[in-house]
């Protein structure tokens, strides 16, 4: 998949690192990402959205990365005005990408070559919930400009013919003990087949988290499991580009 432009517009935002939003072309459609650039940058996080589309969530996780001295840069896998409100349509939008990982996988290397456009280069990526899975297809392909992976409450399945012989960078899990899609059994399966690949990992549970509790205001957010993640998150950061 070939990126054709970028071009960055404001976007209007009352954190103290109001971030950009960034339209850019892959083949023939239009995306719009977002970008966050802190005043003297120490490293770079790319980050995937929830099933819910590129939204303020991931813009204030931009706006908090800048905040802490990272240029961060969230991709859109789903084009640009794109954003179901409803269930059935996040499930539609998920799916499309789920049954086709060939076209999930050129969409986020096509995220990551608007990134380093923005100067968001050699990158960490993160994703929550869809995006923790769309962050694990990446590992599993291990693009050799990305040096880290983070998934928050995110999906751990791996499809059939996949494995995690190529995942060489670290890679940090943050989910919720009380999380039932995926469940614990999953999880545990999933930690067998990175022991098994080899694969650098740390994998941190919450007591009583249920899924998307990273999400502020929702009935489902935990403030303790939050943020502790989160300082998990800045100091898996901090380990991975140490000298920048």
């Amino acid at each position: 998949m070939k990126i054709i432009a970028a071009t960055a517009a404001m976007a209007l935002s009352g954190a103290a690192f109001a971030g950009e939003a960034v339209d850019y072309s892959a083949d023939d459609r239009e995306f719009e990402g977002y970008v966050a650039k802190a005043e003297n940058p120490k490293g770079s996080v790319v980050i995937i959205h929830d099933w819910d589309g590129l939204t303020d969530y991931e813009k204030k996780r931009a706006d908090m990365l800048a905040e802490q001295g990272y240029n961060a840069f969230a991709v859109d896998l789903y084009g640009k005005g794109v954003r179901p409100d409803s269930v059935e349509g996040n499930r539609a939008e998920t799916e499309k990408l789920y049954n086709d990982r060939e076209t999930m996988r050129a969409l986020m290397n096509a995220g990551l070559a608007a990134a380093a456009e923005q100067g968001v280069t050699t990158p960490v990526v993160a994703g929550y919930c869809f995006g923790g899975a769309a962050a694990l297809e990446m590992a599993r392909e291990q693009p050799q400009e990305v040096i880290g992976y983070a998934t928050f409450h995110g999906g751990l399945d791996t499809p059939e013919g996949q494995d995690y012989s190529a995942a060489k960078a670290p890679i940090r899990i943050y989910h919720g003990g009380a999380d039932t899609g995926p469940d614990m059994a999953t999880f545990a399966g999933f930690i067998d087949q990175l022991e098994t690949a080899g694969t650098p990992y740390k994998a941190e549970i919450y007591a009583g988290a249920p899924h998307a509790f990273t999400v502020f205001g929702s009935d489902r957010y935990r403030e303790e499991a939050d943020q502790r993640s989160w300082s998990d998150f800045l100091a898996f950061l901090g380990e991975t580009m140490p000298g920048v």
